[in-house]
C-alpha cells in the first residue's frame, strides 16, 4: 500500500478547531460548578454532588468512545466526527433549557445528569476521533505539531468557557445569575457548535482511512481486532492519558473550584485565574508538539512525568500563600505541565496503534483512562479536600498517578518516524 497523500491545510484546520466545543461545555460545567450546584441540587453537598455528577457523566465516555470508535473504524473518521458534533450541538442546547431546583425539585438534577450523561457519550468519539484524523492527515515529520494542535484549541474551548464564566459571575447580581444568567454560557456553547457542525461538512476523508478501504485491510470487528493484538499498545495509551488527565483535570479545570471551596479566592477571581492559565497552556502546546518532532516522543513524555513527580506540591502550596500573586504563579506552573502531556500525549497515544483499530483502541485505552482520571479526579479531590482537611490532597494525586506512569513511559517504543536521511 502507497503512503497516503496529506491532507490539504484547511480540512486539518477544521479539525483541529473543532475541539473547541469539547472542552468549551466540559470545562464550562467545572467553571460553573459552585453556580450549577445551587441552581440544581441541595443540601451542604452540592457542591460535591455537582462534582459527583461530572463524574458519573465523563464516565460515559468510554461507552461512546466505543461505538463511534467502531463506527469510524468501519465508515470513516468524517462521519463519526459529523455525528457526534450533531449530539453535542442537541445536549448542550437542551442544558440551556433546563428547569430548576427551584421549579421542579430534585428532577432538575436528574435531568442535567441525564443531559451530561448524553454529552459524555458524545465526546467520547470526538476527541480521539480527530486526534486520529490529525494524526493521519499531516506530514510524518509534522504529526506531533499537528496533533498537539488538537489539544491547542480544546484549551481555546477551555478558554472560552473560563471567559464565559468569569464574564457572567462577574457582571450579573447572583439572583439574576441562579436565576437566568447561567444558561447564557450553554446557549453560546450551543451556537459554537452548530457551527462547527457546519463547518466539518466540508472537510475530506483521513487518506490513511482511505487507503486501507481502498485496498480492503479494513477490519469487520475492530475492537476484538485492537483487544486481542494490539494490548501493549493499549495499555501504553492508557498510561500516557492517566497521565494527561490527572495534570489537566487537577492542575487546570479543577483549580477553581478548589481556590473557591478553601476562601482564597472568590468565585469571580477563581475564575480570572482560570482564563490565564488557559492562555498560557494555549502559547505551550504547539512549542511541546513541535519538540517531540525533533526529540522524539518519549524523551518529552520522561521528563515531563518528572515534572509531574516535583512541581504539584509547591504549586498547591503557593495557592495556600498570602502573597496576592502566589496563586496565578502556582496555577500556571499547573498549567504549563498538563498543555506539555497533552501536547505530546495526543500524538502518542495515536501512534501506538494502527489505523484498522485506531479508534477502538483508543477507546479502551486512552478513553478509558480519562474517564478514570479525568472525570472522577476532580470530586476525589474534593472530598479530600473538603471532608478530611487535606489542602494538598491534588497534588498528591497528580504525583502518584505519575510515578505510576513512569515506567511504562520509560520502556515506551520511540514512534517518531525517521526522516530519510537518518
Amino acid at each position: 500500500m502507497t503512503a497516503p497523500r496529506p491532507l490539504d491545510r484547511r480540512s486539518l484546520a477544521l479539525a483541529a478547531i473543532s475541539t473547541i466545543v469539547e472542552w468549551y461545555d466540559f470545562t464550562l460545567f467545572l467553571y460553573l460548578a459552585t453556580v450549577l450546584a445551587r441552581v440544581f441540587f441541595q443540601g451542604t453537598d452540592a457542591v460535591l454532588t455537582a462534582l459527583a455528577g461530572f463524574a458519573v457523566a465523563y464516565l460515559m465516555r468510554p461507552i461512546g468512545a466505543v461505538v463511534f470508535g467502531h463506527f469510524g473504524d468501519r465508515h470513516g473518521r468524517r462521519a463519526t466526527l459529523l455525528a457526534s458534533m450533531a449530539l453535542m450541538t442537541v445536549a448542550m442546547l437542551l442544558t440551556a433549557m433546563l428547569p430548576t431546583a427551584s421549579q421542579v425539585g430534585p428532577v432538575a438534577g436528574l435531568l442535567l445528569l441525564v443531559l451530561r450523561c448524553v454529552m459524555g457519550f458524545a465526546v467520547g468519539g470526538e476527541y480521539t476521533g480527530v486526534v486520529a484524523y490529525l494524526l493521519e492527515g499531516a506530514e510524518p515529520h509534522r504529526r506531533g505539531l499537528a496533533t498537539s494542535m488538537a489539544a491547542a484549541t480544546s484549551e481555546v474551548g477551555g478558554l472560552l468557557a473560563a471567559g464565559m464564566a468569569a464574564l457572567t459571575v462577574s457582571l450579573l447580581p447572583p439572583s439574576a445569575l441562579d436565576d437566568w444568567g447561567w444558561r447564557i454560557p450553554f446557549l453560546f456553547g450551543a451556537m459554537l457548535a452548530g457551527l462547527i457542525f457546519a463547518a466539518r461538512a466540508a472537510m475530506g476523508e483521513s487518506p490513511e482511512f482511505e487507503a486501507h478501504r481502498a485496498a480492503g485491510t479494513l477490519v469487520r470487528r475492530p475492537l476484538r481486532h485492537a483487544a486481542a493484538r494490539h494490548r501493549a499498545g493499549i495499555m501504553r495509551g492508557f498510561a500516557i492519558s492517566a497521565l494527561g488527565s490527572i495534570t489537566y483535570y487537577i492542575g487546570i479545570t479543577y483549580v477553581p473550584v478548589y481556590l473557591s471551596s478553601i476562601g482564597r479566592l472568590d468565585e469571580a477571581q477563581a475564575l480570572r485565574l482560570a482564563t490565564v492559565a488557559a492562555v498560557a497552556v494555549i502559547l505551550v502546546t504547539p512549542l511541546v508538539g513541535l519538540l517531540s518532532d525533533r526529540m522524539g516522543r518519549r524523551k518529552v513524555l520522561v521528563g515531563l512525568a518528572v515534572l509531574a513527580v516535583v512541581l504539584p506540591y509547591p504549586s498547591f502550596r503557593l495557592f495556600a500563600s498570602a502573597v496576592p500573586a502566589a496563586p496565578f504563579g502556582g496555577a500556571l506552573l499547573l498549567a504549563v505541565l498538563a498543555g506539555g502531556v497533552s501536547a505530546v500525549g495526543a500524538v502518542a497515544t495515536a501512534e501506538q496503534l494502527p489505523a484498522e483499530g485506531r479508534l477502538s483502541g483508543l477507546a479502551l485505552g486512552a478513553t478509558t483512562a480519562t474517564a478514570l482520571f479525568g472525570g472522577v479526579a476532580p470530586w476525589l479531590a474534593q472530598m479530600a479536600v473538603a471532608r478530611i482537611g487535606a489542602s494538598t490532597a491534588p497534588a498528591a494525586m497528580i504525583a502518584l498517578v505519575a510515578l505510576a506512569a513512569l515506567p511504562l513511559l520509560l520502556a515506551l517504543p520511540e514512534t517518531l518516524p525517521r526522516r530519510a536521511s537518518d
